[in-house]
C-alpha cells in the first residue's frame, strides 16, 4: 500500500499551478467585481437622481386642445411639470376680461393628463422676484414658452428675464387653434344669428368644420378677412398622442358617458371626475358634427363651434378619460354595450337639453331597461351656452381684444418657421 503525505501531495501537481490560468481567473474576478459595482452604482444614482422640473404658465382661458398639446410637449422635456394659471386681475390688466374663472381654469389645468402641479395666481410677466421663488421653492430647472412671441403692453417679452438666465426652453405652438380663434368663431356665430341668415347658419358650420375663411365688415364698409376659422389639420399621430394607449382589463368595470363636449370646460370635467370614480374605465362618447348639428341647432344655435376631431382630443387629454369614441351615436344600443362591455351608462344632470329623458324614442332607454342608466347631479351649473352667454355679455370687449390678437397672430403666421416636436 502506498503511503500518502501532506509533503507527497505538495510535491505533487499541485504545488506549481500554471501562472497563465492564475492570471486569467484573477482578471475574471476583477472585471465581474467591476460590472456589479458599476451596475450597483448606476442603478443608486438613477435613484438618487433629481428630477427635472419644468414650469409653464398661461391665462388658459377658453381652454383647448392647443394649450393641452402646449402642456405635453413641455412635460416632454422633463420629468415633472408645474403649470402657473395667471390671475383673474392680471388678465384683465394685460389682455382683458377673462372668459372663464380662476376657479374654472384651475380645474381645466389641473385636469390634465401631463400637469403633475398647479399654481394659482401666477404672474403674466415672470419677474426676478417670482422667477427666483420657481427655482429655489419649487425647484424648477427650465421655463417653458411655445415659439410664438408673448409680448406685454409695452411690447417687452414676457420670458426676456428667463432667457437671460439661460433656463428658457421653448416648443412648438399648435397649429390650428387658439382662444382668439375660438372667441372669433362664438363672435361671427352671434353676429350670423343676429341677421336671421338661414343660409349663413347653415354655411358657419361647415366653416367650422372645414376652415373656410369670412369676409367681415371692419367698420369702415370695406370687407376685411378674418382670421381664418379652422386651421386645424388632424392627423393620426397627434391622436396618438393624446391617447392613453391601452385598454380596460378582462374584469374592468367601464363606465360610459356621452355627448358633444363642445367649448370643453370645468362643467364636463367635473361630470368626467364623477363617472370614473364609479369604475376602472371611463368611455366617452363624442356625437359628430352632424349629431350636434341636427339635435341642437334646431334650437337655432350655431353649433357645434368645435368640430369633431379637436372637441375628441380636449376630451382624450382629460386625466379622468380612458378611451373615446369618435362620432359616437346618440341612442346606446344594446349591441353598443355589449361590444364595448359597458357596466353603468351614466349622464349629467346639466345639460344643453335638460329634456333629453322626456324625449321619444329616449336615447338611453335600452340601458334604462337593463337598469344599467344612473343620473349623476352635475358638480358646476356650466353648459356651453354659458361660456357663449360670457362672451355676448363682454361683445365689444372681446372683439376689441381680438381684432388686435388677429394681427398678431397674421404675423404669426406669415413669419412662422418649422420647428419639430
Amino acid at each position: 500500500m502506498e503511503d500518502f503525505s501532506i509533503s507527497g501531495l505538495l510535491s505533487g501537481p499541485f504545488r506549481s499551478p500554471d501562472p497563465n490560468i492564475v492570471a486569467t481567473s484573477v482578471i475574471g474576478a476583477v472585471v465581474l467585481l467591476f460590472f456589479v459595482g458599476f451596475s450597483f452604482w448606476r442603478g443608486l444614482r438613477r435613484r438618487r437622481r433629481k428630477p427635472v422640473r419644468v414650469y409653464m404658465d398661461g391665462c388658459f382661458d377658453m381652454m383647448h386642445y392647443g394649450h393641452c398639446n402646449a402642456l405635453r410637449q413641455a412635460r416632454a422635456l422633463g420629468d415633472e411639470l408645474v403649470v402657473g394659471v395667471v390671475s383673474d386681475e392680471e388678465i384683465i390688466a394685460n389682455k382683458g376680461p377673462p372668459v372663464s374663472s380662476l376657479y374654472e381654469r384651475m380645474i381645466m389645468v389641473g385636469a390634465v393628463k401631463w400637469v403633475d402641479e398647479v399654481i394659482s395666481d401666477a404672474p403674466y410677466a415672470i419677474n426676478e422676484e417670482f422667477m427666483k421663488k420657481l427655482f429655489t421653492e419649487y425647484n424648477i430647472d427650465y421655463i417653458i414658452h411655445g415659439d410664438d412671441p408673448c409680448l406685454l403692453p409695452d411690447g417687452t417679452d414676457a420670458y426676456a428675464i428667463a432667457k437671460k438666465a439661460g433656463r428658457y426652453k421653448q416648443i412648438k405652438r399648435t397649429e390650428g387653434v387658439s382662444s382668439t380663434d375660438i372667441v372669433g368663431r362664438m363672435l361671427l356665430c352671434v353676429r350670423e344669428r343676429s341677421t336671421g341668415d338661414k343660409h349663413n347658419h347653415s354655411s358657419l358650420q361647415r366653416q367650422f368644420s372645414h376652415g373656410h375663411g369670412q369676409k367681415l365688415d371692419g367698420g369702415s364698409g370695406s370687407p376685411r378677412t378674418a382670421t381664418r376659422i379652422s386651421r386645424f389639420l388632424p392627423t393620426s399621430r397627434r391622436i396618438v398622442q393624446f391617447s392613453n394607449g391601452k385598454g380596460p382589463g378582462p374584469d374592468s368595470r367601464i363606465i360610459y358617458i356621452d355627448g358633444a363636449f363642445d367649448l370643453f370646460h370645468a362643467g364636463h370635467v367635473e361630470i368626467l371626475r364623477l363617472a370614473r370614480d364609479l369604475g376602472d374605465f371611463l368611455l366617452v362618447g363624442i356625437y359628430s358634427d352632424q349629431t350636434v348639428r341636427f339635435f341642437v341647432s334646431v334650437q337655432g344655435l350655431h353649433r357645434p363651434i368645435m368640430n369633431l376631431h379637436e372637441r375628441s382630443l380636449s376630451v382624450l387629454a382629460c386625466r379622468y378619460v380612458d378611451e373615446v369614441i369618435i362620432g359616437a351615436p346618440r341612442e346606446v344600443s344594446k349591441d353598443m354595450i355589449t361590444t364595448f362591455n359597458i357596466s353603468l351608462v351614466v349622464h349629467g344632470t346639466i345639460a344643453e337639453n335638460m329634456g333629453f329623458l322626456k324625449e321619444e324614442p329616449n336615447q338611453y332607454r335600452v340601458p334604462m331597461a337593463m337598469g344599467i342608466f344612473r343620473q349623476l347631479e352635475s358638480p358646476l351649473d356650466i353648459t356651453t351656452s354659458t361660456i357663449i352667454r360670457r362672451i355676448v355679455a363682454n361683445h365689444e370687449a372681446y372683439q376689441k381684444r381680438n381684432e388686435k390678437k388677429e394681427a398678431s397672430e397674421r404675423k404669426y403666421y406669415e413669419n412662422k418657421t418649422h420647428i419639430s416636436e
